[in-house]
Formats: C-alpha cells, sequence, structure tokens
C-alpha cells in the first residue's frame, strides 16, 4: 500500500494488530490519549487522509511524536518474543526507552521516496529496513552482488541477518533506499522468480544505541581476567551481566548486543586467542551472528557452553558450523524442544560439528569421517565436449538448421528431423510456489515434472508420441529467438547406430511484432538421435528443460547485437557457405558466430581466413569467448 510516498506490506513493521496490542497496554495516563484525541480528530476533520476518517500519520506515529514501529530485526509477529532484558519494557527503562528519547522533538519524520518533511526524504533516524521476502534460500554473497550490480546507487548494507524466511539488512542513505526499492523485481532467481524487496523506514539498527565506552571495555577486560582458568584456557562468561564487579560499576554487557560480544570476542582475540572452552550460558542470546568470527579469531575453540539461552532454531549454528568443536551444551534453548527425539536432536547437531564428542554433558558415539583437511576447490566450467571432431561436425550442422527453422517463425519443417515413433517430453523447476508468478507459467501446463505429477495417466497424456504430435506441440510454444553463442554441447554417448548429446542455452520470446520480451529463458535439451541419410541426425527422444536464466546468464546473453529471426543471416547462406562454416568451425575450435564473421571479412575465402585466424591466434587478439560453444 503506498501512503504519503510511504510503502507498506505484509512485511512491514508496523501491522495494525501492533498498534491495537500496544494501546492496550498504554501505561498510565496515556492509555486511552491516543484514541480520545483520534476521535476528536475524527470529529474535526483535521487528518489528511479526508472524509473526517483518521490519515496515514495517525497510523504511523504516537500523539507525542515517538514512531511506533518494533525495531530493527524484528518482524511484526515477534514483539513478545525480542526481549533482551526478560522484563517488561518501562519508562526510562531499556533500550526503547533510549530510542524514544532520540527521534523525540525531532520535526518532520521524513517520507520515503522523496517525501520532503524537514528530511530530504529521510526518515527520522536517517535509517531504512530492506526486506528480502524469502530470502533465506539465497545466498548472501550471491544477492548481494546482484543487488549491487544493478542498484543505481552504491550503498553499504548494515547487520544482514535472516528472520524466518526473510533477509534484513539496513541502509542510512535515503537516495540508496529509493534504488533499492526500484531493484524489486529485476533479478531472477534459479527457479524462475522475481526477487522482491520491500523497504520500510526505520529506527537505526540497535547495535549503534550500545556502543560501550572505553573506559567499561577496560573493566570488561579486568572482569573477563578473574573469570579466566589460564590452567584449562578456559573462559567462564555464565551470567556476566550480573557480576557485582561490572554491576558495582554501573556497567550493563548484554551480550546479545552486537557491540558488545564484538568488544568481548575482540579481548579474547588480543590476549587468550588460544582460547579452548567459552561459557556464555545465561546469557540472552538469541542470534548467534556476531559468534561467527569466533571461527577465524578463535581458532583453537573445542568446548563452547550456549545452555540457558533462547536460541530458537538450529539453523543458528550454522553461524558457526566452522568451529572444530568436541564439547557443545545447548540444554534449556527453545530449539531442543523442536526435535521429535534425542536421536534427530544430536543428528542435527553433528550434521554441522562432525567432530563432536559430547553434547550437553553426554557422550556421543565416536563419529565416522575422514580426517582430511586439504581444501577443495571446485574446477572451473568447461566449454563443450564431442569426443570427435566428425562427430563434431554432425552436431553442429544439425542444430545450426533445427534452431534457424525453430526460430523462423514456422517450425513445420522440423517434421524432416524426426523419427516416426518419436517423442518428446516438456519440464519445468518443481515449486511450491504459484507457477502463475513465473514468466514460465505459459509453459507451465505442459510440464511433465514427475516430483509435481503423481497421477500416471496425467504423465502418460503430457507425453507427446509420433512426430506429428511432437511438432505440432512445437508449434503451439511460443515464439523464440536463441543465443547460438551461448550453446554448450556435451555428448553423452556415441556408437555407429546411436548419438545422445546434450545442448545447453539461453533464448528469449519473441511477440508477434517482432520485438523480443524482457524475461530471458535458459534451456537443456537431450537429443538421441540415429543416423539419417549420409550426414544427418533425425531424433528419436527429445527431452527439453526450460527455466528463467540466472542474473550471469542474463548478463552474458545477447551481448552482440542478435538478428530477430526473420532477418536470421543462417538460413540466407548458401549450401557451400554453410559447409564452409561448420568446417572452419571444426579446424578453428571458434564458435559458429565467431568463425562466420572470420569467413565473411575475409571474402568467404577459407585459407585467407585460416590465415589470418592462425596470425591472430598468435598475438592473442581473440578473446576466450570465440572459444564457447
Amino acid at each position: 500500500m503506498a501512503d504519503g510516498g510511504h510503502y507498506y506490506n505484509e512485511h512491514d513493521d508496523r501491522t495494525a494488530p501492533q498498534f491495537r496490542n500496544r494501546n492496550r497496554r498504554g501505561r498510565g495516563s496515556h492509555k486511552g490519549r491516543s484514541y480520545d484525541r483520534s476521535r476528536r480528530d475524527r470529529q474535526r476533520g483535521s487528518h489528511s487522509g479526508g472524509f473526517g476518517g483518521p490519515g496515514p500519520r495517525s497510523r504511523l506515529y504516537d500523539p507525542d511524536g515517538d514512531v511506533t514501529m518494533s525495531d530493527n530485526s524484528q518482524d511484526s509477529n515477534s514483539q513478545h518474543r525480542f526481549n533482551p532484558y526478560g522484563r517488561p519494557f518501562r519508562k526510562g527503562d531499556g533500550r526503547f526507552d533510549r530510542d524514544k528519547r532520540q527521534v523525540k522533538g525531532r520535526g518532520g519524520g521524513g517520507s520515503f521516496r522523496g517525501g520532503n518533511s524537514g528530511g530530504g526524504g529521510k526518515t527520522r533516524s536517517g535509517w531504512y529496513k530492506v526486506t528480502i521476502p524469502h530470502g533465506r534460500k539465497y545466498d548472501k554473497k550471491w544477492l548481494l552482488t546482484a543487488l549491487q550490480n544493478i542498484c543505481t546507487v552504491p550503498y553499504t548494507p548494515v547487520q544482514y541477518h535472516v528472520d524466518h524466511n526473510r533477509v534484513h539488512f539496513y541502509v542510512d542513505d535515503s537516495s540508496a533506499a529509493n534504488a533499492l526499492h526500484k531493484c524489486s523485481h529485476k533479478i531472477t532467481d534459479t527457479d524462475g522468480y522475481k526477487v522482491e524487496v520491500h523497504i520500510n523506514p526505520s529506527a537505526p539498527p540497535s547495535f549503534l544505541l550500545s556502543d560501550l565506552k572505553p573506559e567499561h571495555v577496560e573493566h570488561l577486560k579486568h572482569c573477563m581476567e578473574k573469570r579466566f582458568d589460564a590452567s584449562q584456557q578456559a573462559l567462564d562468561l555464565n551470567n556476566i551481566r550480573t557480576d557485582p564487579d561490572l554491576v558495582s560499576q554501573n556497567i550493563e554487557v548484554i551480550l546479545n548486543r552486537k557491540t558488545t560480544m564484538e568488544a568481548v570476542i575482540k579481548i579474547i582475540e588480543e590476549n587468550i586467542p588460544e582460547l579452548a572452552g567459552l561459557n556464555l550460558s545465561n546469557n540472552r542470546i538469541h542470534k548467534l551472528d556476531e559468534l561467527a568470527d569466533l571461527v577465524t579469531k578463535v581458532p583453537h575453540l573445542k568446548t563452547l557452553n550456549l545452555s540457558h539461552n533462547e536460541l530458537k532454531s538450529d539453523r543458528e549454528l550454522d553461524k558457526v558450523k566452522g568451529l572444530k568443536l568436541v564439547e557443545l551444551w545447548l540444554n534449556r534453548n527453545p530449539l531442543c524442544d523442536l526435535f521429535k527425539d534425542q536421536a534427530s536432536y544430536i543428528s542435527a547437531v553433528r550434521q554441522r560439528f562432525p567432530r563432536l564428542l559430547k553434547l550437553d554433558g553426554h557422550d556421543l558415539p565416536p563419529p565416522i569421517g575422514f580426517d582430511v583437511e586439504t581444501p577443495t576447490t571446485i574446477p572451473p566450467c568447461k566449454g563443450s565436449w564431442f569426443g570427435l571432431d566428425e562427430i563434431k561436425a554432425h552436431i553442429l550442422q544439425f542444430l545450426q538448421q533445427y534452431y534457424s527453422i525453430y526460430d523462423s517463425g514456422d517450425r513445420q519443417p522440423l517434421l524432416d528431423a524426426y523419427h516416426d515413433g518419436a517423442s518428446l517430453s516438456l519440464t519445468t523447476p518443481y515449486s511450491t510456489q504459484n507457477p502463475s508468478r513465473s514468466s514460465l507459467g505459459e509453459y507451465h501446463k505442459d510440464s511433465r515434472n514427475l516430483k509435481r505429477l503423481k497421477d500416471s495417466t496425467v504423465r502418460f497424456r503430457l507425453l507427446k508420441h509420433t512426430r506429428l504430435n511432437v511438432v505440432a506441440f512445437l508449434n503451439e510454444l511460443p515464439k523464440t529467438q536463441h543465443d547460438i553463442a551461448s550453446f554448450t554441447v556435451d555428448v553423452n554417448t556415441y556408437t555407429n547406430t546411436l548419438l545422445l548429446f546434450t545442448v545447453s542455452g539461453v533464448f528469449k520470446e519473441v511477440a508477434v511484432d517482432g520485438k523480443s520480451r524482457d524475461s530471458t529463458m535458459a534451456f537443456s535439451r537431450v537429443f538421441i538421435t540415429v543416423p539419417a541419410g549420409n550426414s544427418g541426425l533425425c531424433v528419436v527422444n527429445d527431452q527439453l528443460f526450460i527455466r528463467m536464466a540466472t542474473t550471469e546468464e542474463i548478463r552474458r546473453a545477447f551481448v552482440a547485437p542478435a538478428p530477430t529471426p526473420s532477418s536470421s543471416p543462417v538460413p540466407t547462406l548458401t549450401a557451400p557457405q554453410q559447409e564452409m562454416l561448420t568446417a572452419f568451425s571444426v579446424k578453428s575450435g571458434m564458435n559458429l558466430e565467431w568463425s562466420q564473421g572470420c569467413l565473411q571479412e575475409n571474402g568467404w575465402d577459407f585459407n585467407r581466413a585460416g590465415v589470418m585466424f592462425t596470425k591472430l591466434k598468435a598475438e592473442g587478439k581473440i578473446p576466450d569467448d570465440a572459444f564457447i560453444k
């Protein structure tokens, strides 16, 4: 919903039930004030909403000017859950009041996307909360890189974290927030769905409000020194917030605050890097984001006690799974109640810590595994593989002819490419989300994804039999334009009577007026063929898989201006030119696009083109892209 330049949705922290709960819990004389004032304003008809009803500001702000929105990393359903102090908020108590004092008295309370309420479009705090629905399934590096690549304003994500299925982070620049909002639905994931980006004005992240003073850090350091057992290389920080040395100095050490935990880890790194045991029990820790630094800064840690805290999901353990723990304590955390039995609990923990020998004080059976420390790197992706040059020539000629017809607008001539008893199946990715939201919607109805379809009758019906039915079905699919330069071919099996190969690449759909649509798709196609004629191939089985292209595939697709199917240069080549093109591609190793360009620049003189190719390759002037097939 758009309101005064603000954009709200189901992920917004400021939903109506939250305000009703808060009004019901009103303090003292303020308990009914908001309602009375709203009623008085409705009678006067003074709100900007018109018609005597409450305007947007009455929903967003308390009458005293305080922003009525939940804290940074909590969604609208978690107000009761997120309670770092373990007691109700009271006047003058805790972070909530400090937040109020910071925003109180600042006029305006600006609006997002061009609002000019005294703040140049910024919120009172100047901070914005970025929410990515379903963001948990994305890799952090991939998501942030993809956003930065298309965001017109550079930004620095602050306090990136996962909450349920959503990802949140903060930015402190209104122009960056506006630019990020425009990135919504511009990135396509591997399942074919658009990445949504929601922006909401926010209070500053909590860690900015709770820095320890330098003198407090010194007191904390002395306190930790007293709690350190040098003989065991163990540090006991159990219930440290109640330590008499800290309480007497009126120092709050709350380990569920980012800066406090970072200060603790820094003290450990600088003074006891050989630490082997760490006890963090009874500290109301609910997330392990900051503990991730232990992996690199305290590499010898073997024992970790996180018992009697507020960890609600075993997924939090993923943030510290790089630790080589042999002993771990998690008892008296809410996450322990999520498992149906002790075996599943142990299994889930050991997935993260395979060397674990003791859990919650109980001995575990010895782990089974291989003590291999050698780092493994994934080899770079290679290009096409044909096996033999002769096979390569046959396949390239087949693909050139097949896709020139497929993209021409009339696919009826493809009848000559299929065997009389040929079969074809189409598949799209399995997803629990609504397929109508994806650009693959047109293909979804014909998808023979066996994970989705359980009915054997439907499975059989979606399998196209005989070449007439196959080509009739292909004619019903949207018109396309394939990027031949993106093709990768892998030969799986070849004999004297059978050739099986896979071709992958990207394509765009073409509208009736000849203009390609915005969405770029990727495909993988398995052809099972038999010999036909002197040098031709006849398809007996065709398996077509279609998905949305990734952001990287979209970036690399159609780099060179691609001709439309109706003006494609391939059909206009004479038969001798097509044979020369295929032969030159085989001999040079370049793909068809670069081979054709080389031949055209040399007047279709095979020998002269070969001499020019050899010279340019020796000088290193031919890019690697020319050899990607």
